[in-house]
């Protein structure tokens, strides 16, 4: 009995907090990309694309360097759910290097910011600016640790702002019973998604986006459904061998992380280090999440609550009926295709 109580405080806590999630979005709120391109001494292109979907009166805005003047008006062009505005402006200087790029309002519209800077001379450098780091100083070289830097943590907040990608993490938690299978499980989930996540940011592998997403609702739908079966039901081959799940769901969840990866884009000269730190990051952030979920069941041991003997499945159902509702808002998106 005390078992269940800690099963179903978890629960219920997780459950309400999921639930009330903003707009129970799959992923946080899309980054911007700001992209800046030096044509020649003193000439610029710049490229701007925001997500529809924003906080409202939030006002995210790129900044360039004061010495910039905009040389024609913006083209600006709506796609399925962004807006793009193209513009070139003059500036009083002869390089790149040294300015200062940024965007301003990042705190209020809760996203980051993707900054690609191309200088005249083929360099190719990029950063993430978030509200503790809005500005970016054009550096003469982009330094490794830099990089691996900027993509790890890319890593940790894609993960950890990923509902959909958490839920799934939650419910093998709560499938697993023993702290070696769950972590011979996690292992499995984790070789999983690294392997597609590499093959398809190298181009081995290409799968749209919007099937993608589809699919990893699907997969938290069907874990939803397993965890809600009967107790003393006959073991599927999802509990007998739930490594083997979670690997093959995994497959499906590192085309997510490859999709969010390509939004970003890789260094030219440093691809197998961004990739690496970006993979570690997610890593990292999921270790964090499992790790806090562990402490949170432990920690409710301490509570004096009874339960209901079924309020178990109050799991399930959270994470079925979300889940559901991430498959047919995908399937929307890949209808209208």
């Amino acid at each position: 009995m005390q078992a269940l109580r800690v099963k179903t405080a978890l629960i219920a806590a997780l459950g309400l907090v999921l639930v009330h999630a903003p707009g129970a979005r799959g992923h946080a709120l899309a980054p911007s990309l700001l992209e800046v391109r030096e044509i020649e001494a003193g000439h610029l292109e710049v490229r701007w694309k925001t997500p529809v979907a924003g906080i409202p009166g939030a006002e995210l805005r790129p900044v360039l360097p004061d010495d910039c003047k905009i040389a024609a008006a913006p083209v600006v062009a709506a796609e399925e759910a962004a807006l793009e505005a193209r513009w070139r402006v003059d500036c009083a200087f002869s390089s790149l290097v040294g300015q200062v790029i940024g965007a301003s309002g990042i705190a209020d519209s809760r996203a980051d910011v993707l900054l690609r800077v191309g200088l005249a001379d083929g360099r190719r450098l990029r950063a993430v600016l978030s509200a503790e780091r809005p500005l970016f100083t054009v550096p003469e070289r982009q330094g490794w640790l830099e990089v691996a830097s900027s993509y790890f943590r890319l890593g940790v907040e894609h993960i950890l702002t990923g509902a959909d990608h958490l839920l799934f993490v939650l419910g093998l938690l709560l499938l697993i019973a023993g702290m070696r299978p769950l972590f011979w499980t996690l292992t499995a989930f984790t070789l999983g998604h690294s392997v597609t996540l590499s093959l398809a940011v190298l181009g081995f592998v290409h799968v749209p986006q919007a099937y993608a997403e589809a699919a990893i609702a699907l997969s938290i739908f069907v874990l939803a459904v397993e965890l809600a079966r009967a107790e003393g039901s006959p073991p599927t081959w999802m509990r007998r061998y739930p490594w083997a799940m979670a690997a093959l769901f995994g497959l499906l969840h590192g085309l997510g992380f490859a999709g969010a990866l390509a939004e970003i884009g890789l260094p030219a000269g440093d691809i197998p280090l961004a990739l690496c730190s970006f993979n570690l990051g997610i890593e990292a952030g999921q270790v964090v999440f499992v790790a806090g979920v562990i402490a949170a069941r432990a920690a409710i041991v301490l509570l004096p609550l009874r339960w209901p003997a079924r309020a178990e499945l109050a799991a399930a159902y959270v994470i079925g009926s979300l889940s559901a509702l991430w498959i047919f808002e995908r399937m929307a998106i890949v209808w209208k295709r």
